[in-house]
């Protein structure tokens, strides 16, 4: 078969939109990449802003050194607990309300699902949201963190969605077998929404682990404090933080490197680097999910 040759107006938008998308792409890396050269680069040339677009004086002392900071490895844990149980909790919560949702046959069906939908562009403020999750007892309670995320709207809106498009003869045929609402919803349709779940996973993953304002007005316990409020409160106190380690430094040794020495700019890049990392490494194993979960979840039929 031949070929069809493409016409010089195919040619130029195919050249706009490759270059437009290459730039986008280069908007999106170099924020992380200019974080990561200054965080390895000696931190003298950094704290003068001389690092630009190649690390000079490479070192990982600066790792090394914020890793050691105390509570750092248990907010870390506590962001770990509270992204995986958090995800789980709105895949279970969200995923099963949003099928619920779907059935024709539940009873007051779409006051329900407006009930739910309406909280996405209305609530009551900070103040009744801190009073009422105080009243339920959920200062310093590390279930704080997931109870409140078991129903996403956004993310009902979008697997109510997917399983609409699903052919109902498929269900018929499992009715047919005698099986009830909960054996269709794991055996049927959880394997058959893997995209649409995946996408939910990621959204929830992301927003569990970048969120830290539940733990700055709910959690005065710093065993309760997650990676991200920690992250807030170093670049608020940097600089007495990067006085303590370069005191600490000094005292392990009379020859001292002040290259390596850790300055306010390098404890902010580093402490960056660190939450960041471990997010950016969960998504490659969503992405081919993602893309086909949107568009599908997004769209009926």
């Amino acid at each position: 078969m031949k070929k069809k040759s493409l016409t010089a107006g195919e040619v130029l938008f195919q050249v706009i939109n490759y270059t437009v998308f290459a730039l986008f792409t280069l908007a999106c890396i170099i924020p992380f990449y200019y974080l990561l050269i200054n965080t390895i680069s000696d931190n003298d040339l950094v704290s003068r802003g001389q690092i630009l677009l190649l690390p000079k004086g490479v070192h990982f002392g600066n790792y090394v050194e914020i890793l050691k900071v105390k509570g750092l490895g248990n907010s870390a844990l506590v962001s770990l607990g509270r992204t995986v149980l958090g995800t789980i909790g709105t895949l279970l919560g969200t995923c099963f309300l949003g099928y619920a949702l779907s059935k024709q046959e539940l009873w007051k069906r779409k006051i329900w699902y407006r009930f739910v939908v309406i909280t996405m562009y209305f609530n009551a403020g900070i103040i009744p949201w801190y009073i009422n999750m105080k009243n339920l007892g959920m200062t310093n309670n590390f279930w704080a963190y997931v109870i409140p995320s078991i129903v996403s709207p956004f993310s009902l809106i979008l697997f109510k969605t997917y399983v609409e498009s699903i052919p109902a003869s498929l269900e018929e045929s499992a009715d047919l077998d005698g099986a009830g609402y909960l054996r269709k919803f794991f055996v049927l349709i959880v394997p058959l929404s893997k995209p649409i779940i995946a996408t939910i996973a990621v959204f929830s993953a992301v927003n569990q682990w970048n969120s830290f304002m539940d733990t700055l007005f709910l959690m005065t316990d710093s065993n309760l404090y997650s990676l991200q409020f920690m992250l807030y409160q170093y670049l608020n106190e940097a600089n007495s933080l990067a006085d303590t380690l370069r005191q600490a430094a000094s005292q392990g040794g009379s020859n001292i490197d002040v290259s390596t020495l850790l300055t306010p700019t390098s404890i902010k890049m580093t402490v960056s680097m660190v939450v960041v990392i471990p997010i950016l490494l969960v998504y490659p194993f969503f992405q081919r999910f993602f893309v086909g979960g949107i568009m599908i979840g997004a769209v009926k039929g």
